[in-house]
């Protein structure tokens, strides 16, 4: 059993930071690439960061240079730091992961966070 529990949401004034962590927990053999999506009242989900097993990130353009994503592989955590957040960034944050059980180490499963508020008032 795998899963992803995420932490970090909440509500801040714009041009504040919030810090979120995803944590993948269960009987994991590897995590692969892990990122972050959000998805915004009447728009679709779209991809915020992802950061490859490696550490290379990816970013939307209407967040670089405001968010940064990392990992800690030995915790097998992805984190968002969000600074200069600007009421636009208002969605629910869903984190994502590759990741192989041990019980089939062969094959990779795409997971997925429960979700988590970030509110950005004006």
């Amino acid at each position: 059993q795998v899963q992803l529990v995420e932490s970090g949401g909440g509500v801040v004034q714009a041009g504040g930071s919030l810090r979120l962590s995803c944590a993948a927990s269960g009987s994991i053999f590897s995590v692969g690439a892990m990122g972050w999506y959000r998805r915004a009242p009447g728009k679709q989900r779209e991809l915020v960061a992802r950061i490859t097993s490696g550490g290379t990130p990816t970013y939307a353009d209407s967040v670089k240079g405001r968010f940064t994503i990392s990992r800690d592989n030995a915790k097998n955590t992805v984190y968002l730091q969000m600074n200069s957040l600007k009421p636009e960034d208002t969605a629910v944050y869903y984190c994502n992961a590759d990741i192989s059980r041990i019980s089939t180490y062969y094959y990779t499963n795409n997971y997925w966070g429960q979700g988590t508020q970030v509110t950005v008032s004006s």
